[in-house]
C-alpha cells in the first residue's frame, strides 16, 4: 500500500473523530466556544486533506 494513502487515511479518520468531538461538545454544551471552533476547523483541514490523498494518490503495480 502507497505511504500518501495511508497517511491520507489516518488524516481523515483523525478528521472524522475531531468532527465528532466537536459536535458532542457543542450539543453538550461541555467547552468554550474558541475551542470548539478551533478543533473544528483543523478537524476540517484534516478530513479535506486527507480525502484528497487518498483520491489523488495512484495505485501502481510494480
Amino acid at each position: 500500500m502507497n505511504l500518501k494513502r495511508t497517511f491520507g487515511a489516518i488524516l481523515s479518520v483523525l478528521g472524522i473523530i475531531g468532527l465528532i468531538y466537536t459536535g458532542v461538545a457543542i450539543i453538550n454544551h461541555s467547552a468554550q466556544v474558541t475551542t470548539m471552533v478551533v478543533i473544528g476547523i483543523i478537524s476540517l483541514i484534516f478530513f479535506s486533506t486527507g480525502i484528497s490523498l487518498v483520491r489523488n494518490t495512484r495505485d501502481e503495480a510494480a
